[in-house]
């Protein structure tokens, strides 16, 4: 798998790098990424802390941080760049992912 399969902004790479070290994890440790059933639109995505990987998984790597997703989620998120928005309105990782056909209001369900 190419490094560029999922992408990580800079202002996630930062938040990432701040929460990992919040929480005690080393730098062994990157972000679990997986597409789920649920949410209003139909899919959604999850998010964890991991540095163990897992049979299927692809691990893709940007700007220093590992990124193990399996391969059925992956073929949903693709081309996908994970971001990070500190604002009043909407604080939190956020995916712009150009495979997503239609996405909730609160960003965090889509479909394909």
């Amino acid at each position: 798998m190419q490094d560029s399969m999922i992408k990580v902004s800079e202002a996630a790479f930062d938040h990432i790098v701040k929460l990992r070290e919040e929480q005690g994890y080393d730098h062994s440790y990157g972000l679990r990424v997986s597409v789920e059933g649920g949410g209003c639109s139909g899919l959604s995505y999850k998010l964890d802390f991991d540095n163990q990987e897992q049979t299927g998984d692809q691990i893709i790597e940007d700007k220093g941080v590992k990124i193990f997703v399996n391969i059925r989620s992956l073929l949903y998120l693709v081309g996908t760049e994970l971001d990070y928005t500190g604002g009043l309105s909407g604080q939190g990782f956020h995916f712009a992912n150009p495979n997503a056909t239609r996405t909730c209001a609160c960003g965090e369900s889509f479909s394909v």
